[in-house]
């Protein structure tokens, strides 16, 4: 009985935004060269993309649900300032395809957001899964990638205020 109430308290939290994000670490290592399907169903080589610049990467539980929603949401109202940093974004999470265009059409949403059903992705970033089995969901978590090497990461990443630790970030490695 307590590990099913342990369960489903972190399922709340993750949906619905309410646990409290860490300041995340610098750190350098290589960033994972993999590939995932987007909204719009095309292959995203993260290779390809590291090499236009500094990216955001960040993994969000489940589309289209509250603290889902105000983290994708600070990065898009953020994202006119990131992008004159030369920052890109990505999202991550392992809904389908279908999901993550309706959540990116929703709330206009700016970047790419990766299709991860099988947990590939979020296995080479070693983000934590809070659920096992039939219903499994990314532990929210996000990740700075600059010249191929993660720089920065925060496995108890903001809901609304993931744009504003990324702008931190940013200025500290300046």
């Amino acid at each position: 009985m307590k590990t099913r109430l342990l369960m489903l308290t972190a399922l709340f939290n993750a949906l619905f935004g309410t646990a409290v994000a860490g300041e995340g670490e610098k750190v350098n290592y290589d960033a994972p060269a993999v590939s995932g399907i987007n909204q719009d169903g095309a292959t995203v080589n993260f290779a390809d993309v590291y090499k236009k610049g500094p990216i955001v990467v960040f993994f969000y539980p489940k589309a289209d649900t509250p603290g889902c929603t105000k983290q994708a949401c600070s990065l898009r109202d953020a994202f006119a300032d990131l992008t004159k940093d030369g920052v890109q974004v990505l999202g991550v999470s392992f809904d389908k395809p279908d999901a993550q265009k309706k959540f990116k059409d929703k709330f206009t949403l700016p970047y790419d957001l990766i299709a991860d059903p099988e947990g590939k992705i979020v296995a080479a970033f070693k983000v934590e899964k809070m659920l096992k089995g039939a219903l499994s969901l990314a532990k929210r978590s996000c990740f700075l990638i600059k010249d191929g090497k993660v720089v920065w990461q925060d496995y108890q990443a903001s809901t609304d205020q993931q744009a504003a630790d990324i702008k931190r970030v940013l200025g500290e490695l300046k």
